[in-house]
């Protein structure tokens, strides 16, 4: 039985399915993946061998270096892949089950932030332990495509 994966961006304007066994999942600290990700680092799943069907929408793609491509939601800015001569990765986050698909390697490690090794040992809360402080969240309603695949996106309006 082949491993199937789906995913997509936030808005849901881009999907997609890899069927394959996806092993090389990794977290870039470059300097390019923490800019193209807007983060400390970047996960990143290889699909190298797996095959990959984009279901719905067109990634749109901006050439970071003169061989990588890096591939996102022109809608609603999602990164999804990082393309080079080597093999096409996927954001880990774009899957519907991140968890699935945990690093085994880190890459880029001489651009690390020196804190991202103490994450874990700050304090943490879950979203509705900061509703004194920020009541919004309990009223939060998400627009956020779900972590599955849908027939059509966004859901109908119902009159």
């Amino acid at each position: 039985m082949t491993a199937t994966y789906t995913g997509g961006c936030q808005c849901g304007a881009i999907r997609f399915r890899v069927r394959g066994m996806l092993t090389d999942s990794s977290i870039c600290h470059c300097r390019m993946c923490q800019k193209a990700f807007g983060a400390y680092y970047a996960p990143l799943v290889s699909v190298r061998g797996a095959e990959i069907e984009w279901t719905r929408g067109e990634r749109k793609k901006f050439r970071s270096s003169n061989v990588v491509e890096r591939g996102f939601c022109a809608d609603c800015g999602t990164p999804l892949t990082y393309e080079a001569p080597d093999g096409m990765a996927i954001a880990a986050g774009a899957f519907d089950d991140p968890s699935a698909l945990p690093p085994v390697i880190q890459y880029g490690t001489e651009r690390k932030i020196d804190f991202v090794d103490h994450l874990h040992e700050l304090p943490a809360r879950e979203t509705e332990e900061d509703a004194e402080a920020a009541p919004f969240v309990l009223d939060l309603v998400s627009y956020q495509h779900p972590d599955h695949d849908t027939a059509s996106w966004p859901k109908e309006e119902s009159p």
